[in-house]
């Protein structure tokens, strides 16, 4: 079984996905790499890259993570941060605590393509 569907899928994701955002927003050390943007078209790559790298049958067609995050200038920190709150998402959601090792471990190595700042 794919941590996919042990999280319950993509409705999982889908409410994973919209608590991280009401968290991110609310973040001030994150809110400036969300504000302005087109929330419903960040959302929608969200849910299609995480479904896709839990094991769904979901598809990624944005864009590359290098090239993506390039610009912003992305700390180590953010990127923690950032982590911490899908995970608290995904927890929120009610994805099995196991789980959160799993899901943390499929977004690690993303580590290195998207913190561009020290």
């Amino acid at each position: 079984m794919s941590i996919y569907q042990d999280i319950g899928g993509a409705k999982a994701v889908k409410a994973a996905v919209d608590e991280f955002y009401v968290r991110v927003l609310a973040d001030p050390d994150l809110v400036r790499f969300f504000e302005g943007r087109d929330l419903d078209s960040l959302k929608a790559n969200q849910r299609e890259f995480i479904g896709s790298a839990l094991g769904g049958p979901e598809i990624y067609q944005g864009g590359d993570m290098d090239q993506v995050h390039a610009a912003l200038g992305v700390t180590g920190a953010n990127f923690d941060g950032v982590v911490g709150h899908l995970l608290a998402a995904f927890a929120t959601a009610g994805a099995p605590a196991e789980s959160a090792g799993e899901i943390a471990a499929v977004l690690g190595p993303l580590r290195s393509n998207i913190v561009t700042a020290s």
